[in-house]
């Protein structure tokens, strides 16, 4: 039995909440591996709504979690996550959630330097959600940074927080905010640290004892590969690699424990915030996609963009993260469309080029090359078998695959857990 990492294949919002969650049911252990609390999903059970947008999915069913040192923590807000999902009859004790004790920690200082460097910014804003993630990650790289740990070392607080406010300070005096009270600060964070603590062990630790005692793990990625620092539409991404190979390094396991990587593709195309978007529309169409899709984010509850299908960027995607299989999401949302269309490659001028190019002028000014595909009128929603799907559905779904390398492993047709169409068991690699 093979072990899963879940990615997102194209700017986020493509469905991994209820993918992750299905899979959940068939793992062991699940591990977020990076991003923070900017990133949501929303999982159906039922008649039960569960939005998480720290906590790994699998706490819902009660399954071992981890938050791994790849994720940067924002400490009062995952406490208020805990909170709320005990309001809607989860407990979550320190048996369901493991939390790395090398995890860096995000500080009411990041946020707001996140929210006023997007307020400088003016035009040129990359559409951050302003909670932090990104200048936390600039304190980790930056070797400055709170940790877990030392939560429960008053003197490595000490000892690392004037180094620490000393680059802050000179940022906040830059950006006409007050100055931080040091003290303050040491004391918010030395009240919350029970609590926090309660949590802590070595993840890695905890992780290695479950593979060697041969359990499932779900690698659960956050955002989308196209949001990635390295490999995504730079400089519209996110603080943290969200590719596959993050899978590892932010969970504290070996490359080749990760197993299968099963990437997440929406049946259309969606994203939030600034950046290059070649497919995007502005029509009937594209209200149409973000009507039914109901596109609005689970954390910001900003509208997404729309657009159709990008096989370009998809097979970009599959290549860089190791994609062995698809989970293709919201075929239904398509129902009622009588043409629909599918980006094969851009124009950039007098040119023709079947990649995005990694220059920003040369991602703004790509154009989608079409191919049209005939549409259908039955509906697809909640279809639970191959054959109950429209033949113009079941062409739709092939040609994905051979324009972008990959087969199909789950067709998700509802957002009801059940509503997926298993091709293949990824566990089973």
């Amino acid at each position: 039995m093979a072990n899963v990492a879940v990615v997102g294949a194209q700017w986020g919002d493509e469905g991994k909440g209820k993918i992750v969650d299905w899979l959940s049911s068939r793992a062991d252990v699940v591990v977020r591996f990076q991003g923070g609390h900017n990133a949501g999903h929303t999982l159906v059970v039922g008649d039960q709504v569960y939005k998480l947008s720290l906590l790994p999915s699998g706490v819902v069913q009660g399954k071992p979690s981890v938050i791994g040192s790849g994720v940067v923590v924002d400490p009062w807000h995952l406490l208020s996550e805990i909170e709320k999902l005990a309001g809607q009859g989860v407990k979550i004790t320190p048996d369901i959630l493991i939390l790395a004790d090398n995890a860096s920690l995000i500080l009411p200082i990041h946020r707001d330097l996140d929210q006023a460097r997007e307020n400088e910014a003016g035009a040129s804003k990359i559409g951050t959600t302003g909670r932090g993630i990104g200048p936390a990650y600039e304190d980790k790289v930056g070797r400055r940074a709170i940790r877990v740990a030392d939560l429960a070392d008053p003197a490595a607080l000490d000892a690392k927080l004037p180094r620490l406010l000393a680059h802050h300070q000179a940022l906040r005096r830059g950006l006409h905010l007050d100055e931080v009270d040091g003290e303050a600060l040491k004391q918010s964070l030395l009240e919350i640290a029970p609590k926090i603590l309660a949590y802590a062990q070595p993840a890695w630790r905890v992780l290695d004892t479950a593979i060697k005692a041969g359990k499932r793990i779900l690698f659960e990625g956050a955002q989308g590969a196209l949001l990635d620092v390295d490999h995504g539409t730079y400089p519209y991404v996110t603080s943290s690699n969200t590719a596959a190979g993050q899978a590892a390094a932010g969970s504290g396991v070996g490359p080749s424990s990760v197993g299968y990587v099963l990437g997440i593709v929406k049946a259309y195309t969606t994203r939030v915030g600034s950046g290059p978007f070649p497919t995007e529309l502005f029509d009937e169409v594209g209200n149409h996609l973000g009507t039914v899709g109901k596109e609005f984010g689970v954390v910001t509850g900003r509208a997404r963009r729309c657009g159709w299908f990008d096989a370009v960027l998809v097979r970009q995607t599959i290549a860089i993260n190791g994609i062995h299989g698809m989970a293709l999401t919201k075929l239904d949302v398509l129902d009622g469309l009588p043409t629909l269309k599918i980006c094969i490659g851009y124009r950039i001028g007098d040119r023709e080029v079947d990649y995005l190019p990694a220059g920003q002028t040369d991602q703004a000014a790509a154009t989608p090359i079409y191919e049209e595909l005939e549409g259908w009128s039955e509906s697809t929603h909640g279809a639970r078998s191959w054959k109950d799907l429209p033949a113009a559905a079941i062409k739709y779904v092939r040609r994905i695959e051979e324009l972008v390398g990959a087969p199909v492993a789950l067709l998700s047709t509802g957002a009801d857990r059940e509503d997926t169409i298993l091709m293949r068991d990824p566990f089973v690699g």
